[in-house]
């Protein structure tokens, strides 16, 4: 028999500076493993290594959104079917070992068992360029946050006079006011013979930079804000139309879904990767017991539970479906997941068509 007459799974686990594959036939033999540097030379090395075996069914592949990101697209775009594999479990670990030769063999093995079937994030699109924005936005903001909070950390201790003329600013003159400010010296070492003189000016130093930072970091994330609203005004503007939809919550929604939103096929398959869908908890006499999900994406579970709390403090629609439903005898927290879940079958019909172009309209 040929390698013309075989059709072979590979499976690769990813890693940031190797990716290691393995080879097992339609049968489950296994035909090899091999090392590959993560590089675009690594990554048609493997391609070809993979396909010197025979005809490729599919590639099963872990870390498809972060390590393999590049290779996923490597492969995609050579036409392999890529199917995305968690990590084994804790249970299968023990039971067989850890090795990368290992994790890329039963990476193989599930997509031939089929327990892995998940169609990879493509982070080839606009939503991609979104998530890269939103990744740079937040690291702004959290860094805008520390440089306030030591400000005002170095103000509490600062001299006196420095102290009661500015501690009852607010934020923003506070920022404008400390920016101003202009040290005695820039050489605190001259100031050692006069320790009041020489704090004076560190803590004028100090409050002056972290202002200049926090002006710096505040104008970055405005920046960075407007970005991703017009992207998103171009992209899902459906998405973004919906009550209680801002550009934070919408950026989340689409990342989740991803530029391939086909790869979702339904709903009820996106409200279970939010985190949404109500679990069965049913067991010998009790019957009919749902619980709530503890699994999927947190980040867009936290999304929906933001519009989800919005709608109900000033959603006409959703005020009176909490009179109904509270008269029906449900808590405030199943209706909330209720909610939840209604409000993911509408971001899900506002998701962008995969066939849309970049200005958000449909491509012909």
């Amino acid at each position: 028999m040929t390698t013309l007459d075989v059709h072979v799974i590979g499976g690769i686990d990813t890693h940031k500076d190797t990716h290691h594959a393995s080879v097992i036939t339609d049968s489950g033999q296994l035909l090899g493993d091999r090392g590959f540097p993560a590089t675009a030379k690594g990554h048609r090395d493997l391609l070809g290594w993979v396909a010197s075996f025979g005809i490729i069914d599919a590639i099963g592949a872990e870390g498809t959104s972060s390590y393999g990101s590049s290779l996923t697209r490597v492969l995609t775009g050579a036409g392999v079917l890529v199917i995305e594999v968690n990590h084994p479990n804790r249970q299968a670990r023990h039971r067989d070992g850890k090795s990368d030769q290992l994790d890329s063999e039963q990476a193989a093995r599930a997509v031939l068992a089929g327990t892995a079937t998940a169609s990879p994030k493509t982070k080839d699109g606009p939503v991609e360029v979104i998530r890269m924005l939103r990744v740079a936005r937040s690291t702004a903001v959290k860094a805008r946050t520390q440089a306030m909070n030591a400000l005002h950390a170095i103000l509490v201790g600062a001299p006196d006079e420095l102290h009661d003329e500015l501690i009852q600013l607010r934020a923003r003159t506070l920022i404008s006011r400390c920016a101003r400010l202009r040290p005695e010296t820039a050489d605190l070492s001259s100031l050692l013979g006069d320790p009041d003189r020489m704090l004076l000016a560190a803590a004028k130093t100090a409050l002056r930079d972290l202002a200049l930072r926090w002006q710096s970091l505040d104008t970055e994330t405005k920046k960075l804000t407007r970005q991703i609203t017009e992207l998103l005004e171009e992209v899902a503007p459906e998405l973004t139309a919906l009550y209680g939809v801002g550009p934070e919550v919408a950026g989340q929604l689409l990342i989740t879904a991803g530029d391939n939103a086909d790869r979702i096929p339904n709903e009820r398959a996106f409200a279970k990767l939010c985190g949404v869908a109500p679990q069965p908890a049913s067991s010998g006499k009790t019957t009919g017991r749902h619980r709530l999900s503890r699994g999927g994406d947190r980040a867009a579970n936290s999304a929906l539970y933001i519009v989800a709390v919005t709608r109900m403090r000033r959603h006409p629609p959703t005020l009176a479906y909490i009179e109904r439903r509270t008269a029906e005898g449900l808590s405030r927290r199943e209706i909330l997941r209720c909610l939840k879940r209604y409000i993911a079958r509408e971001v899900f019909a506002a998701l962008p068509s995969p066939t849309a172009n970049s200005t958000g309209t449909v491509a012909a």
